[in-house]
């Protein structure tokens, strides 16, 4: 920062701690200051904060470069005439502020100077204190908070770089917001908490009983009322100069306050625990998109940020284990709950971030959800037709599965919705579910590419179609399936190639009737679920790591419980089977629709096979774990048909050929497949390590950490924060049975 002069006027807190924040990083320049009040002049001085200062603005402008306008927002009209009257030439000095209303200071500027001189960038750090004055000033007030700047379309470029350098100096965060949006967004997140709180004081305060109610209050009373003790002169000038955004605002507030107080006088626990549980997790939810951490580290405190796992070469694969829920059925039973009459108990939920992020979505469109407690949730449904509006969109984190199912849902939803989701999910096509559902009459738009997000246009009525999937997926077929429900008439789905049918098997236990000859499945508009118990079977995909784990490692022996084995997701047991793994179920039962077993796999040698095009739809998602199985055969294995793996989280077949190629892994890739040669020995490493980039596909990152059992050096892998989305206790059960795994780079 290159300022020579900096003029502080108004020396309390905020210039103060401004003052002090530019000391303590060293700045080089000048700081003095102007105050009405002479002993803050003097106090600043003795702090070592100011160089100088005085009560008369004129005597304090000559040679400042920049001048920081830290006045309460009533006064800034007056200062800036006394600016106006005192220099010469308004646009040889930059001038900021710290107000918190940007269009009353903005409205002044206009008055005084005709405009908004183009050196003059309006701002407003988002930090502050109960105390005051200059005494409580605080150079890391600053650090870490945000400094929103509201600046002119005509402003000096070199104007908007000054400030900004200045406020980054303090160490906080320079964002940049239009003053409409400004004082719309602090009116919300500021200016009614503070009216609130005052009021509420203000309310206990005149009771009889107010020295018991103040003696006996507990820390939540101090915390939400801190705020109440905050300057009154200075809230009353904001108040005022914001007045009908907080107006605005606080309509808000009362409507919803009057919905909260009509659920209490009537007794109505559903909607009370839908507000307080939506608001409860959407504090937790929103605050994690704004960190950029993930959603589920409020819940199982995973590893976030980059995070790389080091894994040493060898080790065992021995132990039992229970890996979390299905991610699919997990999906579907809040879905369907959440859409039936009465109440849903789930359990073996996956506490997974992409089902987090479906439990939420259902949140935002009014639906009371308990939960999830070690893999309990309770959906309060509303019916088919009881969803309501959300307020902005639905965030889906990285499921392209929640994306496409929503799609059919929303689709036949009497209002407007849109779909969103992380950097990956946003990359990945969704002509596949846009299409059908614009053939049934659905109205979406879509981004370029036919890429997300989806905004889909809510009233369209929906006929029933005859659709032939191009390409099997389980995701097309459940989404067209979903808007047949709110569609006239019958919708049919024939798929080329088996694929998963949860979504069949679901319906028809919420008692919607589902019907299936061949290759064709069809149901019939306008019926009605019911709610019933959900026991969520432990993911055959999540399984698949460790049967792979035990196949290759020599004196392995690991028992995986309760697995889903729904026959159109048993592609991985098939071909584990035909490549010679010593392989046995045992338990086996129905859960809720769903076949489960206890899966017991030993190391046996394997040999590289063709893998059977029939069974590629029942193992898309295995296949980064079978790479692996097929590095450690003998002889070759050939994967054809599996073109689906290249527009998954990453391009799948692209990502693992990369992968194998840094572990010397001989390998040819053609466009729908590849040829892996193993080198399956007992006695021997099977290839080398080496380091890995998983392309934060969640996937691919824990197929190479299993690679590490039979590396002969370490195996280094990047960008593994994913692996939460699907499989939160990976690293716990991988460690359990023996790998040597060690996490870095995680911010817990």
């Amino acid at each position: 920062m290159s300022e020579s002069r900096l003029l502080i006027v108004g020396l309390g807190l905020i210039g103060g701690s401004l003052a002090a924040a530019l000391r303590e990083a060293g700045f080089g320049g000048e700081i003095i200051a102007c105050d009405p009040d002479a002993s803050e002049i003097e106090r600043g001085i003795e702090m070592g904060l100011i160089h100088s200062g005085g009560t008369k603005l004129s005597e304090q402008l000559p040679g400042a470069s920049m001048i920081v306008l830290a006045v309460p927002v009533l006064a800034m009209e007056s200062v800036m005439r006394e600016l106006a009257g005192s220099l010469l030439d308004i646009t040889q000095v930059v001038i900021t502020d710290v107000g918190s209303t940007k269009a009353t200071i903005r409205e002044c500027a206009r008055r005084v100077f005709g405009r908004v001189p183009p050196t003059l960038v309006l701002g407003h750090p988002i930090a502050g204190s109960e105390k005051s004055g200059v005494a409580a000033a605080n150079p890391k007030l600053y650090v870490n908070h945000k400094v929103i700047l509201t600046p002119e379309p005509d402003v000096d470029p070199t104007a908007l770089t000054r400030v900004r350098k200045l406020w980054q100096t303090t160490g906080a965060e320079v964002l940049e917001m239009d003053v409409a949006r400004h004082d719309e967004v602090l009116a919300r997140t500021s200016h009614l908490p503070h009216l609130l709180a005052f009021s509420l004081v203000d309310t206990l305060a005149r009771q009889d009983q107010r020295l018991d109610i103040f003696r006996y209050a507990a820390g939540g009373f101090r915390d939400f009322t801190r705020i109440a003790g905050s300057d009154p002169v200075m809230w009353r000038d904001i108040f005022i100069a914001n007045r009908d955004a907080v107006l605005a605002s606080l309509d808000d507030f009362e409507a919803g306050l009057k919905r909260l107080r009509t659920a209490v006088e009537a007794g109505d626990s559903d909607a009370m625990l839908a507000t307080f549980d939506r608001a409860s997790h959407a504090r937790r939810y929103f605050e994690s998109l704004l960190n950029k951490t993930s959603y589920q580290a409020e819940y199982l405190m995973q590893p976030q940020g980059q995070v790389t796992y080091r894994v040493r070469p060898g080790g065992q694969a021995q132990g039992r284990l229970r890996v979390p829920g299905d991610k699919s059925i997990s999906h579907r039973s809040i879905m369907l709950g959440a859409l039936a009459e009465g109440v849903t108990e789930v359990k073996g939920f996956l506490e997974g971030e992409d089902s987090l992020a479906t439990l939420q979505a259902f949140r935002e469109m009014g639906v009371a959800i308990e939960g999830p407690h070690q893999g309990r949730v309770t959906i309060h449904g509303v019916g088919m037709h009881g969803l309501k509006a959300p307020s902005g969109p639905l965030y889906v984190g990285n499921s392209g599965t929640a994306m496409r199912l929503f799609a059919g849902l929303l689709a036949g939803q009497a209002f407007d919705s849109e779909l969103t989701g992380d950097a990956s999910l946003t990359k990945r096509p969704m002509g596949r579910v846009a299409d059908p559902l614009r053939a049934m009459g659905a109205v979406i738009d879509t981004a370029e590419g036919g890429r997300p997000p989806l905004k889909i246009h809510g009233g369209a009525a929906l006929q029933g179609i005859d659709y032939d999937m191009p390409m099997a997926s389980a995701q097309v077929k459940s989404c067209v399936l979903f808007a047949g429900m709110y569609a006239n008439g019958e919708t049919r789905v024939r798929e080329p190639a088996p694929t998963r049918d949860h979504t069949e098997r679901m319906l028809n236990g919420f008692g919607y009737p589902v019907s299936r000859e061949g290759d064709t499945c069809w149901l019939a508009g306008g019926g009605r679920l019911t709610a019933g118990p959900i026991d969520v079977p432990s993911d055959i995909s999540s399984a698949t790591f460790f049967l792979v784990a035990a196949a290759i490692t020599p004196g392995s022996d690991i028992t995986l419980e309760h697995v889903g084995i729904n026959p159109t997701r048993i592609g991985v047991i098939n071909i584990l089977t035909l490549m010679g793994a010593d392989l046995t179920l045992s338990n086996q039962a129905e859960v809720g629709g769903e076949p489960v077993a206890d899966i017991r796999i030993r190391y046996a040698p394997l040999k590289g096979i063709d893998i059977p095009v029939d069974q590629v739809p029942l193992a898309i998602d295995e296949f980064p774990a079978l790479f692996i199985a097929a590095a450690n055969a003998e002889g070759t294995t050939r994967l054809r048909g599996a073109e689906e793996l290249r527009v998954k989280e990453s391009d799948r077949i692209q990502a693992m050929a990369d992968g194998l190629a840094v572990l010397g892994v001989e390998h040819t890739v053609v466009e729908d497949g590849i040829d892996i040669v193993g080198g399956g020995r007992d006695d021997a490493p099977s290839y080398g390590g080496g380091l890995i980039d998983s392309l934060g596909d969640h996937r691919i990152a824990m197929a190479f950490t299993i690679a590490a059992l039979r590396a002969s050096d370490e195996v280094v892998i990047d960008d593994c924060a994913n692996v939460a989305t699907s499989f939160p206790n990976f690293v716990e059960l991988a460690t359990r049975i023996g790998l040597a795994l060690k996490v870095e780079g995680a911010n817990v």
